[in-house]
């Protein structure tokens, strides 16, 4: 399930980490490995460790063991003007004029020179906010703040983008606006790392997905080799005729091992041994279809079946170690 790479030119590189909170382990033996101008979609549920460990990867908590490297160095305090971090925590400097305060990070990153002014300006006219240089910061909604703390995070082009939950708070054009602007941070060269508990969004963006639960690392794999592995082989199916029996027709075939009704469609599930592209021509012979489609599972379908999965296994070890102490 876990790819295995090298850490060789590794953008963040993680081992054993661990950090317990009193009796919460928060991260437990994380192992995880980031390459250079790659795009790593880092998910899970709330409370699962995501912002804990972002936090370790940039020297605001300290682990209680394991060793990281980020670009190259034992703490990212040694690399801190090639990073750009957006907290989860939104913040900027209220009394502060917005310009001002861009102009600021980039000093603290050691990135101000003749054509910042410019730079900044030509960052809020990006995001839409071209009028509000000489604004203070407290004027603005918490939206737009939350835009400017990205324009913070990436006014020095850093070599490492660290986001925390990005697209909380924010609406659908400026999910979009900031999904743009994360992959172009990506194709300029920098190596983004994102945490999102929405896993729709990983999928929208990543190539590579980490999935933490409850401490543990679950996965880490390419997206599309997480598609094959948790291939659920199944079929979308849509009737032309929405009054037609779906269930007792395509039910019949022998191809077909169940059908379920959901939000005006079917999931039709195929039997083990069938091929899927002969089964989505039977299925289409059979009943005309208005859509008709392999299934493909996303992230949460994924994240579900493991989690399932780790919780049958710790009640069935429970229920062993009962039956031998009885």
């Amino acid at each position: 399930m876990t790819t295995t790479r090298t850490d060789q030119d590794a953008a963040i590189s993680l081992r054993g980490l661990t950090k317990t909170f009193g009796s919460k382990a928060a991260v437990r033996d994380l192992d995880l490995v980031v390459p250079q101008g790659s795009l790593y979609g880092f998910i899970g549920p709330n409370g699962a460790g995501k912002t804990t460990t972002i936090r370790m990867i940039m020297s605001i908590l300290f682990p209680d063991a394991g060793e990281l490297a980020v670009l190259g160095h034992k703490s990212a305090l040694e690399a801190k003007d090639r990073i750009g971090y957006l907290p989860e925590e939104r913040g900027v400097y209220k009394k502060m004029k917005v310009g001002a305060f861009l102009r600021l990070m980039a000093v603290l990153k050691d990135a101000d020179g003749p054509g910042m002014k410019e730079r900044v300006q030509r960052w809020l006219e990006r995001v839409g906010l071209g009028d509000v240089a000489h604004k203070k910061c407290e004027e603005l909604s918490k939206g737009m703040q939350q835009k400017i703390q990205f324009i913070a995070a990436v006014i020095h082009e850093p070599d490492l983008l660290i986001l925390d939950e990005p697209f909380s708070g924010l609406d659908p054009v400026n999910m979009r606006l900031l999904k743009d602007l994360i992959l172009e941070q990506h194709q300029r060269g920098a190596t983004v790392l994102f945490s999102t508990h929405v896993m729709y969004q990983a999928e929208q963006l990543c190539d590579h997905i980490i999935m933490i639960h409850d401490g543990l690392k679950v996965l880490d794999d390419p997206l599309s080799a997480i598609r094959a592995n948790y291939d659920p082989r199944a079929v979308l199916f849509e009737p032309q005729d929405p009054a037609v029996d779906v269930a007792g027709t395509l039910g019949a075939l022998p191809q077909v091992e169940g059908v379920i009704a959901s939000d005006g469609h079917y999931r039709v599930q195929l039997a083990e041994d069938s091929d899927a592209a002969t089964a989505v021509q039977a299925i289409a012979a059979r009943l005309a279809p208005s859509r008709v489609e392999l299934y493909r599972p996303t992230l949460e379908d994924v994240f579900i079946q493991i989690v399932t999965e780790a919780n049958a296994l710790a009640d069935q070890e429970t229920k062993d170690l009962r039956e031998a102490l009885t």
